[in-house]
């Protein structure tokens, strides 16, 4: 894995660039083999467009990697940026091509899709996918779990960094700490990958035993851990009797959207990380919290209790979590389930996680703030420290927050307008670019709530959505500033 290095350059060097660029479409390619069997298998026609798509992906991949190949040892902050933008809109576009090649959909529709799989979103164009083909399904499963280990890596490895929106809390691989996970990043990847691996196969059994078929665990099973919400029914988890299916996804929801560091220190002897760790205590609070007022708003309205807690702990947490999965119809439940799932979409769960939206640590940067400036105004001369999880909080990563606050909101309220321009109603807008720019799957509302679909969307409106979902996906900055001057001439 190539090491980041702090020197700037007239113009960045390209050659870093194309060599990460190449190994994620080398790894698509190969992944694309995976559907195109399961098409031979089951003697449905869908093979060649796989199989088509696959080699067309590993060519440009190919190509990428051997002349990228000469300099992929180092890569600057500058390349970083424009490695991690590049590769996420190539490997969109490179994951739309069987799904356009195989006749199912147009080329937005097909994009939509694939930057929906890839960013963990889950928002879908299919009007059903009750008969959708074996090849498809498990493609959108696939891309949707190779997008979660993809942002795990760059939430951990290079946003830190590259200091967006506060990562720089968690610099887990760098120099400067003493407390280093792995000695080199190439052995944490490998580390992380292991356990998102085990996770995934161990959710996929849970699911097996607690009623789903061997097909459906394992696409859900995908899905819950990537937290990206693709299913093979329409009903989603809602199409499954009883309340086992639905715990399962719970929990498992919740492991995704946990810090996937805790589960490498873990692996390694450490479990304190799972207690002890500030953003975890507080994403547990969260959950549980609401989860309980849910709940009980769902009994008063004579829900038996065990349906009630089940419905409130599942939809509760795949709001939170980005997953997106639905196990009822909550727009039927009345104005303040609606209202207190629209105010979850924005919360997100840990860093470091395939979940999406502010993220809790940023909302507990933020409380810090408001409690230092409430205890300003009392004793405006003295000193308060600022720590998270034991650990001093700069000036650099408060500014960091407030600026990713700010443009995430901004960015939610344009995003609205310009759905709101192409015709929308306001529920649709609004919930339309919460859930894009949130990752989060579901809107509100008939059209694209949790048993809709966005298929009758404009393709101008599909177009706002990708990108909203892009930049939420990659944290704004990440994206935003390779459009700034200074970007190419620092």
């Amino acid at each position: 894995m190539p090491r980041l290095t702090s020197q700037f350059q007239c113009m960045p060097n390209f050659r870093p660039v194309l060599f990460v660029v190449g190994m994620m479409l080398v790894a698509l390619a190969i992944a694309m083999l995976v559907p195109a069997l399961a098409s031979h298998a089951t003697e449905q026609a869908l093979r060649f467009p796989f199989l088509i798509s696959a080699a067309m992906t590993a060519f440009v991949g190919g190509a990428s990697v051997i002349v990228g190949w000469e300099r992929r040892g180092s890569i600057n902050v500058r390349e970083a940026f424009l490695a991690t933008a590049t590769a996420w809109v190539m490997a969109s576009l490179a994951a739309a091509l069987p799904l356009y090649m195989s006749g199912q959909v147009n080329f937005t529709d097909a994009m939509f899709e694939s930057m929906s799989g890839l960013t963990t979103t889950g928002s879908s164009i299919f009007p059903s996918v009750e008969n959708l083909p074996v090849a498809i399904h498990l493609w959108r499963s696939i891309i949707s779990w190779i997008g979660g280990i993809g942002i795990i890596a760059v939430a951990i490895m290079i946003m830190p960094f590259l200091r967006v929106g506060g990562m720089q809390l968690f610099r887990a691989e760098s120099p400067e700490r003493n407390q280093r996970i792995t000695a080199r990043p190439l052995q944490f990847a490998v580390y992380l990958f292991w356990v998102y691996f085990v996770l995934t196969v161990i959710c996929g059994f849970a699911l097996w035993g607690a009623g789903m078929t061997p097909f459906d665990a394992v696409n859900h099973a995908m899905g819950a851990v990537a937290t990206g919400g693709f299913s093979t029914h329409d009903a989603s988890f809602g199409y499954y009797p009883g309340n086992a299916v639905k715990w399962v996804g719970t929990i498992f929801m919740i492991v995704g959207a946990l810090p996937f560091v805790l589960f490498v220190k873990a692996l390694r002897g450490d479990w304190s990380g799972f207690l002890s760790d500030q953003q975890v205590r507080g994403f547990m609070f969260l959950l549980v919290g609401s989860t309980l007022m849910l709940a009980a708003w769902l009994w008063d309205a004579s829900m038996p209790l065990a349906d009630a807690l089940t419905h409130a702990a599942f939809t509760v947490t795949s709001v939170v979590t980005t997953a997106g999965y639905a196990s009822a119809d909550y727009i039927l439940w009345g104005t303040f389930p609606a209202v207190l799932l629209l105010l979850l979409t924005f919360f997100g769960g840990c860093t470091g996680s395939t979940s999406g939206a502010i993220k809790v640590f940023r909302i507990q940067i933020m409380f810090l703030i408001a409690r230092e400036q409430l205890r300003k105004l009392v004793l405006p001369h003295l000193f308060f420290a600022r720590t998270f999880n034991k650990e001093p909080v700069s000036d650099d990563v408060l500014r960091s927050v407030i600026a990713f606050i700010f443009v995430y909101v901004a960015a939610t309220g344009l995003l609205a307008a310009g759905l709101a321009a192409f015709g929308l109603d306001l529920v649709t807008s609004v919930s339309g670019a919460a859930t894009a720019i949130g990752n989060v799957g579901p809107g509100l509302g008939p059209i694209i709530g949790p048993y809709g679909n966005f298929s009758s969307l404009p393709d101008g409106a599909k177009w706002l959505l990708v990108a909203g979902m892009l930049l939420g996906r990659l944290e704004f900055f990440t994206i935003l500033v390779i459009f700034t001057r200074t970007f190419w001439r620092a």
